[in-house]
């Protein structure tokens, strides 16, 4: 192959000006060139967020953007409902119990979404729920939860409403305000499109009542200096410049093309996926797919493992599995970043010869003829 293709639920492909960008030379982070992007990048993440409210940046993985969410609204022994579905509701919840808090998890089958008849019926039986969490995307198992919906309820009670969208924010909508959701915790190497090392997050006027109020212990991730920060024109710990330079490229491109179109662009991705995966003889696993990640059945008795290994040694094609007890048994394939049509047609064609080579009865013509006619009839938006 003369190229090869990254199509995993993060990170993701990167937009060839981004890697031009990343590659400028440094600049330091308390100049009046960097001022100037910092004041531009902030203003624009509220577009992204669909908020009016500040949106802050700190330099970390996803999975720091979920600590510090949760940190800075969450007092020790505060009664929090976390919705599990995946390794990453279980990671959140591990992370509220780890810092004192009363987790309530509600278990949800991997590959379904939370039943929102049982979220009311908690917060009905527990009216001194402090928080909700869940993913709006669990990426282990490429599901959907019906966030507004989630959002309506909880927002009537006194609870704050928690979303990790780390495989979601800029991926579809999820309007911030709009929907009344508290907080919003978005990484760098899914949806906005940049390698991993920043995360996003952002907070509700109400929420923001009990960031200043809080009493759990906070220091890196106390939001309040960032913001005090902000407000003065400058990050209070040491910017990430090649990424945030990067971030007002994506930011700006987004905002050129329209969030709505931006998100369509995503969703017939995930659609050129579903339709490709009947001629791959492949079954969509989860009963939710999510706009940004496919998971895919992988055919009785064949080892995924191998496969993906396979596809990466072979054909350049790189792949996520599954983990935990759905290792082996999935594929993941992200729908967010720099991805052609180009991209979609050669990995339809990979994936048909992975799995030619491990013997399933392919037409390797017919499957590569009915993606040439789907990218056809379905042009790019």
């Amino acid at each position: 192959m003369s190229n090869s293709i990254l199509l995993a639920p993060g990170p993701v492909q990167l937009h060839p000006e981004v890697q031009k960008i990343l590659s400028m030379p440094m600049i330091h982070h308390r100049t009046p060139e960097f001022d100037g992007i910092l004041k531009s990048v902030l203003q624009k993440l509220k577009y992204l967020f669909q908020t009016e409210q500040p949106v802050l940046m700190q330099s970390s993985t996803g999975s720091g953007g979920m600590e510090s969410l949760l940190i800075n609204v969450m007092n020790p022994g505060d009664k929090i409902l976390c919705i599990v579905s995946g390794k990453f509701g279980e990671r959140w919840a591990d992370m509220a119990e780890h810092f004192g808090g009363n987790v309530h998890r509600l278990n949800v089958s991997w590959g379904e979404s939370v039943s929102v008849d049982a979220v009311t019926d908690f917060l009905k039986n527990n009216p001194d729920t402090a928080i909700v969490m869940t993913q709006a995307c669990e990426t282990s198992t490429a599901t959907a939860h019906d966030i507004q919906k989630l959002a309506a309820i909880v927002s009537q009670t006194p609870a704050l409403f928690l979303v990790d969208a780390i495989t979601a924010l800029g991926a579809y909508p999820l309007p911030m305000d709009e929907w009344k959701i508290d907080g919003l915790v978005a990484g760098s190497q899914k949806a906005v499109m940049l390698p991993t090392g920043m995360s996003f997050i952002s907070y509700s006027a109400r929420a923001w009542k009990k960031v200043e109020t809080c009493k759990s212990q906070r220091f890196y991730f106390d939001v309040r200096k960032e913001f005090a920060a902000n407000k003065k024109g400058e990050t209070y710990f040491s910017s990430n410049v090649p990424l945030i330079r990067a971030l007002d490229f994506v930011l700006t491109r987004i905002q050129e093309i329209g969030i709505d179109r931006h998100f369509q662009q995503l969703h017939r991705r995930q659609q050129y996926t579903l339709a490709m995966a009947k001629y791959l003889q492949l079954e969509i696993y989860s009963k939710s797919p999510s706009r940004s990640v496919t998971a895919l059945k992988v055919p009785v008795g064949m080892d995924g493992t191998a496969l993906r290994e396979h596809l990466e040694k072979k054909y350049e094609l790189t792949v996520m599995g599954g983990q935990d007890q759905l290792k082996g048994l999935i594929l993941r394939l992200g729908h967010m970043g720099y991805i052609t049509d180009q991209h979609l047609h050669q990995t339809t064609e990979r994936l048909a010869k992975g799995l030619i080579d491990f013997k399933i009865a392919l037409n390797l013509e017919k499957v590569l003829q009915q993606s040439e006619i789907w990218l056809k009839e379905n042009p790019p938006l």
